[in-house]
């Protein structure tokens, strides 16, 4: 090839992937859970003896994940949630940990369930104060700083790079989960960041019929070798057929991304202001709180995750939720198709949610038709 070419070259066409043996432009699915050996039992495949740790399939999507993120490796997971857990099962009982009070429910949900349980310290910190993260981080004792950001489902913004000067002049490590973001708009490695997780259930794969997770490391380390370890003997690895199928979905994430985050902004455009709303949450805005800080680290896009605080109650959220007939009322983001949802319901009594607020994420239909939905919904 004469040039170096983008990332969106890179990752449309599978990272150029050409099969030598048949010429085939799709990689196989390898089914196989184990690998044979020959007569001085040497291993026919070079390194490979069980697909816990060495599925071929997995080959490529991680491949490619590191192209995405810039990063030195990458990891799959079963789950975003796996891919998570990973890392702080990763740590020692009794190492601090600090992390936004808002957040990705169900980590948090376990953080406060499990992680405590497994002995980790714990400190949350308010992402709608920029100040707050610098007095929860303790210098030489936090092993751990994760963000996440935008925050899900507030979306407030936290400074990836000042996060990453902080953790490390108090010698831990950051990690943060950029599920929402999506590495076609921010690349934390690139601004100080560790170790990066996604919920590749999400935008990866874009497509509602995967589970899987992956973290991307800005080097080799102590703690990114304890995660490999975790992964191989947990065995928190996705099957082969959702590794294909996410390598696959990753081809089209820069178009499935522009046009989410393009259609998101006009939608937030729309509605802010309305008199049915209180307000609308979308770092894209100029009103945003966060948005002179996304500017700077989301690049081509502000995501096509927003949402609505309605004007009233609980009651007043879940009828307008109720009455949409084009966003589908289901839990989930990142996909085609665009969802709609009542958060303070799937969190529950213990979730620091506003109960008006309502969650959209945005997908690939036409901009107009989503907003003449939500129009409606809201008289």
């Amino acid at each position: 090839m004469g040039r170096k070419t983008t990332r969106q070259t890179d990752i449309a066409q599978g990272l150029h992937y050409i099969d030598p043996e048949t010429g085939s432009v799709i990689p196989p699915v390898v089914a196989s859970t184990t690998f044979a050996r020959d007569e001085q039992y040497q291993l026919v495949g070079g390194h490979r003896s069980y697909s816990r740790d060495h599925n071929p399939t997995f080959d490529l999507a991680e491949q490619m994940l590191s192209r995405l993120e810039g990063g030195h490796e990458a990891l799959l997971f079963s789950s975003g949630m796996a891919a998570a857990a990973a890392v702080f099962q990763s740590l020692k009982p009794g190492d601090h940990v600090v992390y936004p009070k808002v957040m990705y429910w169900g980590l948090r949900g376990w953080l406060l369930e499990f992680a405590e349980r497994w002995g980790l310290n714990l400190t949350p910190f308010d992402a709608t104060d920029p100040d707050d993260l610098h007095r929860r981080v303790q210098p030489g004792v936090t092993r751990l700083v994760w963000i996440e950001t935008p925050c899900n489902p507030t979306w407030d913004v936290i400074d990836i790079e000042g996060a990453a000067e902080l953790a490390h002049d108090a010698g831990a490590v950051l990690a943060v989960d950029s599920t929402v973001a999506t590495p076609v708009l921010t690349r934390p490695i690139e601004l100080g960041a560790d170790i990066v997780m996604h919920s590749a259930t999400k935008y990866l794969n874009g497509h509602g019929d995967v589970l899987a997770g992956a973290l991307v490391a800005k080097e080799d380390s102590e703690l990114w070798r304890d995660v490999k370890t975790h992964r191989a003997e947990t065995g928190a690895i996705p099957g082969s057929m959702d590794a294909w199928l996410l390598q696959r979905g990753m081809r089209t994430l820069f178009l499935r991304v522009s046009h989410a985050s393009s259609s998101a902004l006009a939608i937030a455009r729309h509605f802010e202001g309305s008199p049915a709303l209180a307000s609308v949450a979308y770092p894209g805005l100029e009103s945003h709180a966060g948005h002179e800080v996304a500017k700077r680290q989301m690049h081509g896009g502000f995501s096509g995750m927003l949402s609505f605080l309605v004007n009233g109650d609980e009651h007043d959220a879940l009828r307008f939720v109720s009455r949409c007939q084009v966003f589908i009322r289901a839990t989930s983001l990142g996909g085609v198709e665009s969802l709609i949802e009542h958060r303070y319901s799937i969190e529950g009594p213990d979730s620091p949610i506003p109960k008006n607020l309502v969650r959209l994420s945005v997908g690939a239909e036409h901009v107009d038709d989503l907003i003449a939905d939500l129009e409606q919904a809201l008289r």
